[in-house]
């Protein structure tokens, strides 16, 4: 197996990167080789710093870098050699079995579009993630930016890539779904929650996937409610990083256990898009080494 790694992108790349792959040899499967995508002399002279030769690191040159702050569709085209396009094109082409970054999720946006079937029946991918409840079950979340509007169909979409995903990644054989919003009633929230409450309640009774109706935020760490909770990307974005922030806080307070634990993204690594051809996985803008090994584990189980 090959996994490809965006050396590149990220606030801390391209040091990170390879200190992280280097951290993941010890890991990963023996017939897993790591795939750096970018500036091979830059790389090289990191790998010859950490003293590592090993054959099951490999370099793919590149000259570009797309950054955070750079219109995403534009420099996707215009940057033809970047790490993360050329990466896609390497994804694309079967040359690696998938690809992960630090990088600008907006690049990674438009690289997964490229990886959906003709005519395919999910209209939009979604970042998804397992955040941890006081239970000690486990909830998957999306989407956590990769869509800030979405229109109410999609929203379904979500509820269905949420609910295959929980089977095979959780193994909860039949998820309960709900729908964030701001009460548990059918006719609270704006306009997009209540026709997408509409078109999930009418999926549900179809038996495409266990809807058990809304759900409000002060759940959502219970369990109690759903093993997959679907909202736009603007709204998971923010609960990701107020899960982040709570994280830090709590971590100063000298508060640890399991729960807050759970919501460390380093030990997260990053989170698979869902509802394309291709395990791709999106990882912090400032991961660490530690986040980028774990990205890379991630990444590895995904794809197999």
């Amino acid at each position: 197996m090959r996994i490809g790694i965006d050396a590149m992108g990220g606030d801390f790349a391209p040091e990170v990167a390879v200190k992280g792959a280097i951290m993941a040899l010890d890991d990963i499967a023996s017939d897993t080789t790591i795939v750096l995508f970018g500036e091979p002399t830059i790389l090289e002279t990191l790998l010859n710093n950490e003293g590592c030769n090993s054959p099951r690191i490999e370099i793919v040159p590149t000259e570009d870098v797309i950054e955070m702050d750079e219109h995403a569709v534009k420099a996707f085209r215009q940057k033809s050699n970047s790490s993360i396009v050329v990466g896609f094109q390497h994804l694309a082409t079967k040359k690696i079995d998938a690809f992960a970054s630090a990088g600008s999720t907006g690049a990674m946006m438009v690289g997964a579009m490229q990886l959906r079937s003709e005519g395919a029946e999910i209209e939009r991918p979604a970042i998804a993630t397992v955040i941890p409840s006081i239970t000690g079950a486990s909830v998957v979340l999306l989407d956590l930016g990769l869509n800030v509007d979405c229109k109410p169909a999609v929203l379904h979409h979500y509820a269905k890539l949420g609910a295959e995903f929980a089977t095979r990644e959780l193994g909860v054989k039949r998820p309960r779904v709900a729908l964030l919003n701001i009460g548990k009633e059918a006719t609270k929230g704006n306009l997009q929650a209540r026709s997408a409450y509409k078109i999930m309640q009418g999926a549900g009774e179809d038996g495409e996937y266990n809807f058990v109706g809304n759900i409000e935020a002060s759940y959502l760490f219970t369990a109690e409610v759903a093993d997959v909770v679907v909202c736009d990307g603007f709204v998971g974005n923010i609960i990701l990083k107020l899960m982040e922030g709570l994280y830090s806080i709590n971590r100063k307070c000298g508060t640890t256990n399991t729960f807050w634990e759970g919501m460390d993204y380093e030990v997260r690594g990053g989170s698979p898009i869902l509802g394309i051809d291709a395990p791709v996985v999106i990882g912090h803008g400032r991961s660490t080494a530690k986040a980028i090994c774990n990205m890379i584990l991630t990444t590895e189980r995904h794809a197999r």
